[in-house]
């Protein structure tokens, strides 16, 4: 379905876009971290595989991941809502703000990798060039499908479907859990 590291991009945007927009999760309201939680946030969304970047978020920067979240959001959303068209135009103009572009890169001893940002870009846009290359990926390689937005009540996390027969609809287990209970004592009722 995905490859490798593809499926690693699509997490981090997931990651970044359920950690930096409020909204709602698992059944209770969310408020995205402000001032000296972002950086942290931001930290704990980007798995250590944007090792070739440095990894330093100051208050510009922090700003920067929190609306590109907001823009990845919306591709999401569309996506749900079953709006190719729309998620198609968000992810261009996320691929043209971040400066996204492939280039090969390898660190010493390393073999080449894959990587979707300019030698010299900072953390934030590297980082989000990769991930708005990973939904480019989804969105124009027949598997837009894959993104949702979690169908639970009083949700709106994010999430990619990997899973084999393409059925996910929830962002969690706990989600999921809810919903059937739901659903149960619905029928009882």
């Amino acid at each position: 379905m995905f490859d490798s590291h593809v499926a690693v991009l699509l997490e981090q945007a997931v990651a970044l876009v359920n950690a930096l927009t409020d909204g709602e999760a698992r059944g209770r309201p969310y408020t995205a971290p402000r001032g000296a939680g972002l950086a942290e946030a931001i930290e704990a969304a980007v798995p250590r595989v944007a090792a070739s970047l440095p990894r330093a978020v100051d208050a510009a920067q922090a700003q920067y991941f929190v609306a590109a979240a907001g823009r990845m959001r919306e591709v999401f959303r569309a996506m749900q809502d079953g709006d190719v068209d729309a998620a198609a135009v968000t992810v261009n103009d996320l691929l043209r703000d971040t400066g996204a572009r492939p280039r090969l890169d390898r660190s010493a001893g390393e073999p080449w990798q894959m990587h979707f940002h300019g030698r010299d870009d900072s953390f934030a846009a590297g980082v989000n060039a990769a991930s708005a290359t990973a939904l480019a990926l989804a969105v124009g390689g027949g598997l837009a499908g894959r993104l949702g937005v979690c169908r639970a009540d009083r949700c709106d996390r994010v999430y990619v479907d990997t899973s084999r027969n393409a059925a996910r609809q929830f962002c969690s287990t706990a989600c999921q859990n809810r919903a059937k209970a739901a659903a149960f004592r619905a029928r009882g009722a």
